[in-house]
């Protein structure tokens, strides 16, 4: 996606930084127009579970292996838990702390877009294990699944972060340097290392069953979740990109050595997802062909941010590149007969998966 070099305008007499307190409710004279297009570009992005056919994949589920079989029920029961966790924290932490009004409408249309992903998510487990059982222990993942687990810790820790003093009181304003700091570790830690590396890692496993001819409900649900959730992870390195141009003195080398630090960890607890996934391996799909591709994902995301790459790695995986997903980029004309809302304009994507 393309940086957003400067996304405030200062018409009308002197403003604030994007993170000083308060609520600023004022859209004109508009600060940030770049962040209104963000909104505008996601309402065009429109649409809805009903969409979504997931009858050829009760026959392509019947066809899996063991192992296989596994990978799937491991695979929804993340995605039942993962956009509920990132709504939570658009809630707590960033809507009450980005001082824009048009920054805050794309946020809310963000949280809808995740809504809309708890929807179907919820409609896969349902449709994918009709054992009851098996379904309860999928919806509560985060206790009784350690591969999942170790995740949501990872997630909650960052969560945290926005929380001070012995009682744990969330921080209300961003008063200081120090609390600044804390937020942009939050919100880089949701982009790059929730949406932008656990998600991505679980679409490398949706589209390796397609590759194979498999389950192409689920993949085409994921192809607009993608699409959405690559629209967040820009907003926010949208957001970090402001900051930068607005308080530099944040990005200094204490900020690159945790935020590096961060992304080793999050490739760790996605590493342990993968070798639950993975088990011995599969024909295309194993815990080392994970590891390199995570770590290429996780260099991507350093180097969006302005850091170094930590790992030097390359993707390995072909189903993953641009030019074997482009019915991604086809979404509107492939949808014309099911999809209402007008369009025009286009839309870019990361290339690096």
């Amino acid at each position: 996606m393309p940086v957003m070099t400067s996304a405030k305008t200062t018409a009308g007499g002197p403003a604030g930084n994007l993170l000083d307190p308060g609520f600023e409710l004022t859209l004109r004279p508009m600060r940030y127009p770049g962040f209104y297009d963000r909104y505008r570009d996601a309402i065009k992005n429109t649409w809805t579970v009903e969409e979504v056919d997931l009858h050829s994949d009760i026959d392509d589920l019947a066809k899996l292996t063991p192992g296989e079989q596994h990978m799937i029920s491991r695979l929804v029961a993340f995605f039942a838990t993962g956009d509920s966790i990132v709504a939570n924290n658009l809630v707590l932490s960033l809507y009450r702390h980005i001082n824009s009004p048009e920054a805050r409408l794309y946020l809310s249309r963000q949280l809808f877009e995740e809504a809309v992903h708890v929807q179907f998510y919820l409609t896969l487990l349902d449709t994918y294990l009709p054992d009851v059982d098996e379904r309860a222990e999928a919806f509560a993942a985060v206790e009784n699944i350690p591969s999942i687990r170790e995740k949501a810790q990872f997630c909650f820790r960052w969560m945290a972060a926005m929380e001070e003093g012995e009682g744990s009181e969330r921080i209300e304003r961003l008063e200081s340097r120090a609390h600044r700091r804390r937020f942009l570790l939050n919100l880089i830690c949701f982009a790059a290392c929730i949406e932008g590396l656990f998600f991505y890692g679980a679409f490398a496993y949706v589209y390796w069953f397609r590759s194979r001819g498999l389950l192409h409900g689920l993949a085409t649900g994921t192809n607009w979740v993608f699409r959405d959730e690559s629209m967040h992870m820009s907003f926010a390195f949208d957001v970090v990109d402001t900051v930068r141009e607005e308080e530099p003195e944040l990005f200094d080398a204490e900020l690159e050595k945790e935020v590096t630090e961060m992304l080793e960890e999050a490739v760790e607890a996605e590493l342990q997802f993968a070798r639950d996934l993975c088990g011995e391996g599969m024909p295309g799909m194993n815990t080392e062909s994970m590891e390199q591709y995570l770590r290429a994902v996780a260099d991507q995301r350093l180097i969006r941010l302005g850091f170094p790459a930590r790992y030097g790695a390359r993707n390995p995986f072909s189903f993953m590149e641009l030019q074997n997903v482009q019915e991604l980029t086809n979404f509107f004309e492939r949808r014309s007969s099911a999809y209402q809302v007008a369009v025009e304009g286009s839309v870019a994507f990361d290339d690096d998966f």
